[in-house]
């Protein structure tokens, strides 16, 4: 094992290939981690954001892995473990984001919405709660979409609903092992799973929406995971809700 194995703060994240999580790893980059990049298609993305991470002056690897597969998420811990020698932080940004009424939303598209965003929450969760050294925290991706009610988000936010009970849960379950479990509910945010598909009058009239007047961006998201993960240690048990002020 070198140095670097033993002194390095380690983090997963998945959706690590673009958006909240390619922000977050890159941030958590610039504190010095080892990040492993869980992505689900873009082998292209998950490369690039580990050329991010290294300029930014930690070490990264990318390790493609279905979140929502018990055999894919155990061998993407062992593949860190292997690698890095141990998991300390483990980042929730993977998630689908197919939007209709609910009249019309086709129950397929509402199975995978729930495969990917809840089930691959809880199999991500149950391998951290696992493998995570004492010490460390796990940070879980909801949407203040379960606060804002916004019509044609019914599966999403019902996904997101279910990764809050998860957190609230798993925190008091891991008491005695000094890890944090915490969410963070994003507001609209600048990323390409929110922009898909919306013409530019109506991402303009939904920035206008906040107090500050603006969408929020990856980096703001960003900075308050890398905060739980690390400095943030009487923080436990609780959604934090990042909408630049946006009230349902």
């Amino acid at each position: 094992m070198t140095e670097n194995n033993t002194t390095r703060r380690v983090a997963i994240v998945t959706g690590g290939s673009s958006g909240i999580g390619r922000e977050t790893a890159a941030r958590l980059g610039r504190e010095g981690y080892a990040v492993a990049i869980a992505y689900g298609s873009s082998q292209a993305g998950a490369e690039q954001a580990v050329k991010e991470v290294e300029r930014a002056g930690g070490r990264a690897i990318a390790v493609r892995a279905d979140v929502a597969d018990e055999a894919a998420v155990t061998a993407l811990f062992d593949r860190v473990e292997q690698e890095f020698g141990g998991v300390d932080v483990v980042v929730n940004a993977a998630g689908i984001m197919p939007l209709a009424p609910l009249a019309e939303l086709d129950l397929d598209v509402f199975d995978r919405i729930i495969r990917t965003n809840l089930r691959g929450t809880f199999v991500v969760d149950q391998q951290a709660s696992r493998r995570v050294r004492d010490g460390g925290a796990i940070v879980n991706i909801s949407s203040s979409l379960t606060l804002l009610a916004r019509p044609g988000y019914s599966a999403y936010a019902a996904s997101k609903g279910g990764v809050e009970a998860i957190t609230l849960i798993l925190a008091r379950e891991l008491r005695g092992r000094n890890i944090t479990v915490n969410a963070v509910a994003p507001g609209p945010t600048a990323t390409p799973l929110f922009l898909e598909g919306k013409p530019q009058e109506l991402v303009d009239r939904i920035a206008a929406e906040s107090p500050l007047e603006r969408l929020g961006q990856p980096e703001d998201i960003a900075e308050i995971i890398a905060f739980l993960a690390g400095p943030a240690r009487w923080i436990n048990g609780q959604v934090i809700y990042a909408n630049g002020g946006s009230a349902a």
